[in-house]
């Protein structure tokens, strides 16, 4: 019997960008201080099964909107001793081009996505600019083209992926956003853009890119009903992510251990 708390996860840090208050919150201040916004990939590993979570972006993508790689997510894979052929899932939260780029690069995994995350990426939502700039083309065409190899695994709402690992849908920042919970008791939320800084649950701010504004807060609702139970939530672009949390490394500053596995 495999315990639901026996997972290694670790967050890692691809890429960072300072920007400035008006593009990190809809309703800032254009005097207040700029900011900064990481990027990250996470790993839940347990045994031979390794779950990825989101697989960022790729260098050229990045360089097109002006952010630069600190490491290329399968390099940093392999710094923890993961080899891109051993994923054995991919946990994609949305299909932003920040979140979804190297998908074929994992040729072994099974690819884990809402259906309304597809139906959003390649609907009628997209006939609008303002709406498709967060997605790269070439990512969604690269979904596509896994679910007609028979690698996509589509979810309709909140589901277990494995013991100790269940998928949430919440939506809001896209359409199809869903988190990544880890265990059962006072679990670790993998809460990606549902919640890009940790200061938002306190001011009620949001990101200024969304597919449904409701949606967004009403997803911070969610979150602060799961910190009452006990949840611990991990935001998806918050520097202070590795200033809270352990170094796999003491001379890696990209790489914190988010949760050890219970043995």
């Amino acid at each position: 019997m495999i315990r639901p708390d026996a997972w290694d996860v670790v967050a890692l840090r691809y890429a960072s960008k300072t920007l400035p208050s008006a593009h990190l919150a809809l309703d800032a201040d254009p005097h207040e201080a700029d900011g900064q916004l990481d990027y990250f990939v996470w790993v839940c590993r347990q045994g031979d099964r390794i779950v990825l979570v989101d697989t960022g972006f790729e260098a050229g993508e990045g360089s097109r909107r002006g952010r630069a790689l600190i490491l290329d997510p399968v390099e940093g894979l392999a710094r923890l001793g993961i080899a891109a052929e051993a994923v054995t899932d991919v946990f994609i939260t949305h299909l932003h081009y920040d979140h979804a780029g190297n998908l074929s690069r994992f040729p072994n995994a099974r690819v884990h996505l809402q259906d309304a995350e597809m139906a959003y990426a390649t609907g009628r939502c997209m006939c609008h600019a303002r709406m498709r700039k967060p997605f790269s083309v070439a990512d969604v065409v690269t979904a596509v083209e896994l679910v007609y190899k028979d690698r996509v695994v589509f979810h309709d709402g909140d589901f277990r992926l494995y013991p100790g690992l269940s998928g949430k849908l919440v939506g809001g920042h896209s359409k199809g956003l869903q988190m990544l919970v880890i265990g059962e008791a006072a679990p670790l939320v993998l809460a990606s853009d549902a919640l890009h800084l940790s200061r938002y649950l306190d001011d009620d701010r949001i990101f200024p890119a969304f597919g449904d504004y409701l949606a967004t807060v009403e997803g911070y609702r969610v979150l602060r009903e799961m910190i009452v139970e006990g949840a611990e939530i991990v935001p998806g672009h918050d520097p202070d992510v590795l200033r809270h949390y352990g170094r796999v490394d003491p001379r890696w500053e990209d790489a914190v251990r988010l949760r050890a596995p219970v043995v």
